[in-house]
């Protein structure tokens, strides 16, 4: 074989592989500020993004304190996910210190958002993916930012978008069909802070916490005391404590009230791989079965 020869067939199999690898932009670069949005953009996102989330599983977004590491993961990202409404107010501090040149996107913009009052102040809830209705919208405005992010890819985008979109119908679907024959005064739950919101909209069901919207926030013993005679009050028989967040005071205030433990919640962070919500879809069916057993249980 002359060695022209020789160089064209090498030459070949370096060719095929060439045109092998699909015409598709490098993978994204994408930073998410807690888990739940990171695995959603996970799922719109598919092979084409990369998605580090600053807030690790079973963390707390509410009392998040960044790292160096974050800094230098938010300052190579080429989008970065927010939920927005007040959930993560160590973003801009980060932003600063990452030298970050981007401006986040907010996923929660276009959501009926629920306000309230605390400490004699009205503010908005932020915990809005504790409804699946919700996160639609956020599907919605993930896609839109990955397409523009990266057009070539656009088509995977918006079908991984349509196809996860219909999974969160389901998962609503299946919650109206476990709560919707519940009794309502059995609809009745304690937890440790206000998080559920959205969720009791959307099922009607009501949830009591001694703490707000934040975890950071701090409760009276004058609360507390009206909180324990609303509880007997109202016959609430179940408590849950949640994965990212300190038990001791809800447990205290079931305690008075002999509510008995329905167990743990994923109420804003999902779990590692190995326990029981390392996705959003996991995560808010483990929820809703473990909120339907305890109230069948107290009926």
């Amino acid at each position: 074989m002359t060695p022209h020869r020789l160089l064209l067939s090498a030459a070949i199999p370096a060719l095929m592989a060439l045109s092998a690898v699909p015409a598709s932009a490098e993978t994204l670069k994408v930073v998410a500020s807690f888990t739940v949005l990171a695995d959603v953009v996970k799922q719109v996102g598919g092979e084409h993004v990369k998605v580090t989330s600053l807030v690790g599983p079973n963390g707390d977004p509410h009392e998040f304190e960044p790292s160096p590491a974050d800094a230098k993961n938010l300052n190579a990202a080429q989008v970065t996910f927010v939920s927005g409404e007040g959930l993560e107010g160590w973003m801009d501090r980060l932003i600063t210190a990452s030298g970050y040149k981007g401006k986040p996107v907010t996923v929660s913009e276009g959501i009926n958002t629920r306000t309230m009052e605390e400490d004699g102040e009205k503010i908005t809830d932020p915990h809005v993916w504790n409804s699946p209705v919700n996160v639609k919208i956020w599907v919605a405005n993930i896609e839109k930012a990955l397409s523009s992010a990266d057009p070539t890819d656009a088509a995977a985008f918006k079908a991984n978008a349509e196809k996860y979109t219909r999974r969160l119908d389901e998962l609503n679907a299946y919650a109206h069909a476990k709560f919707d024959k519940v009794a309502d005064d059995r609809r009745k739950v304690l937890t440790s802070h206000d998080a559920f919101g959205y969720f009791g909209r959307e099922y009607n069901v009501s949830f009591l916490a001694p703490l707000g919207l934040s975890t950071e926030s701090e409760a009276s013993a004058a609360d507390v005391a009206k909180l324990i005679e609303q509880i007997k009050g109202e016959h609430v028989k179940a408590y849950f404590f949640e994965n990212s967040n300190d038990p001791r005071l809800v447990k205290q205030v079931a305690k008075a009230t002999g509510a008995e433990p329905g167990g743990e919640l994923y109420v804003e962070s999902l779990s590692d791989a190995k326990g029981p919500a390392p996705t959003y879809e996991k995560m808010f069916k483990y929820n809703v079965d473990q909120l339907a057993a305890a109230m069948a249980k107290s009926s």
